[in-house]
């Protein structure tokens, strides 16, 4: 993790098959008011190439590509996201003050995102957009 990320736009690759993911996902397109995070389904083909990472690596967590190139996972990526949608850099902030308490919440949320209310999934919705025939 470098000590500052460009927080000015960057690419945030989530699980289009996760309802939970989804309702995170609409509060952020809420706060993002000048359209500065590009969001893509992990399930799109290219999608690990967007952020730097593996099919894996996208099925395991959220990830994060920064305008500057810098990447992260998991909470961290989440932060990234809120500061570049807030325009301000407190969200990574108090994650660097909090970053063992916020991954262990991420791990617990990740582990039972399907237990958790949400919104029809990405890929339900535009499978299309997943690489998927409706």
């Amino acid at each position: 993790m470098p000590d500052r990320m460009n927080l000015t736009a960057g690419t945030l690759v989530f699980d289009g098959d996760c309802g939970f993911c989804m309702r995170a996902l609409g509060w952020l397109r809420v706060l993002d008011r000048d359209s500065r995070i590009t969001t893509v389904p992990a399930q799109r083909p290219d999608a690990p190439t967007l952020v730097d990472a593996t099919a894996e690596q996208c099925r395991a967590s959220v990830r994060w590509k920064g305008a500057d190139g810098s990447t992260a996972a998991g909470a961290e990526a989440a932060n990234a996201a809120l500061s570049v949608a807030l325009g301000t850099d407190l969200p990574m902030r108090l994650y660097r003050r909090t970053q063992n308490l916020q991954e262990t919440c991420y791990e617990w949320i990740s582990r039972n995102r399907g237990q958790l209310p949400g919104l029809t999934p990405w890929c339900r919705r535009y499978p299309g957009d997943c690489g998927r025939v409706s």
